[in-house]
């Protein structure tokens, strides 16, 4: 059931979808409401403001803009069951939810991050039957010590049960998502957004379920991967193998400026290759 709330701008909209399981999934949408659908999908610790770079591009207001925040996070609900987030393929169930209430009809989905892990658990369980293209950004492509750099004190300190150590572990995170850190006003608000992440989600969500091997190989749709080449958390080159092992297909591109968010530290050059790449696929 879609329960729309008032409209804060031309073009934008929010509304609340029900997950399969209950939970409510915070919707926002701008953009053209006739035009192509790509769906945002942020990552840990994330929500949709982490895409206001690509809500507010002149080079992707002709699309229908779609972002959601994930279960746990953001203004979505934060259920206290561990097994809510353990369980990959609620997350995937969310997007799904998302997907049949906007009737996105061969949207491109993108994938941030743990974003990238909701996309592959979704492609393993529904395929990619009616999907137009996937962008993985910065994507976590499986929770392996070969494919991820180490920050043991930083997530030991983000499943702490002592605040002042969960806050700074946050900041420490959010300041290894950037090559370039962003100004103080935007960090700020992205450090306010990552506090309203659920304290369940954050503990458990390294020991969630994820079906790349499942979800990959299946993809027929276009594939875009887009790294930083400065990426301080996931390690583009390897995991870039990875999915190409998964799927030869999978396209590629390393942003020598960036570190794990390019879609932010070089926003203009994301905005421009997403809707080149968007407008490469078919509409039907």
């Amino acid at each position: 059931m879609m329960i729309m709330s008032s409209v804060a701008m031309a073009g934008q909209k929010d509304y609340i979808v029900k997950s399969p399981d209950g939970v409510d999934i915070a919707v926002r949408e701008a953009g053209n409401p006739s035009g192509r659908p790509i769906v945002f999908i942020h990552g840990l610790l994330g929500s949709h403001l982490d895409w206001e770079s690509q809500l507010n591009s002149p080079d992707l207001l002709r699309y229908r803009l779609i972002t959601f925040d994930l279960r746990g996070h953001g203004l979505s609900g934060k259920p206290q069951d561990a097994q809510a987030y353990v369980d990959g393929r609620r997350w995937a169930d969310d997007l799904r939810a998302v997907l049949e209430e906007t009737k996105a009809k061969n949207p491109v989905l993108v994938g941030w991050s743990l974003g990238a892990v909701v996309v592959s658990n979704y492609l393993a369980a529904y395929g990619d039957h009616g999907i137009g293209g996937v962008v993985y950004v910065g994507g976590v492509i499986e929770l392996k010590a070969e494919l991820l750099k180490p920050h043991p004190e930083v997530y030991e300190g983000l499943a702490s049960d002592d605040l002042k150590v969960h806050l700074d572990a946050m900041r420490d995170f959010l300041a290894l998502c950037f090559a370039t850190q962003p100004d103080r006003a935007l960090f700020e608000r992205l450090l306010s957004n990552a506090a309203m992440a659920s304290w369940t989600m954050t503990r458990t969500v390294p020991s969630m379920t994820v079906f790349a091997a499942e979800g990959l190989p299946k993809v027929k749709a276009p594939v875009l991967m887009l790294y930083g080449e400065k990426d301080a958390l996931v390690m583009a080159r390897p995991s870039l193998e990875r999915a190409r092992a998964l799927n030869p297909a999978v396209r590629s591109q390393i942003y020598a400026d960036s570190g794990h968010a390019p879609f932010l530290e070089e926003a203009e050059r994301f905005n421009r290759d997403l809707a080149n790449f968007s407008e490469t696929i078919s509409t039907h």
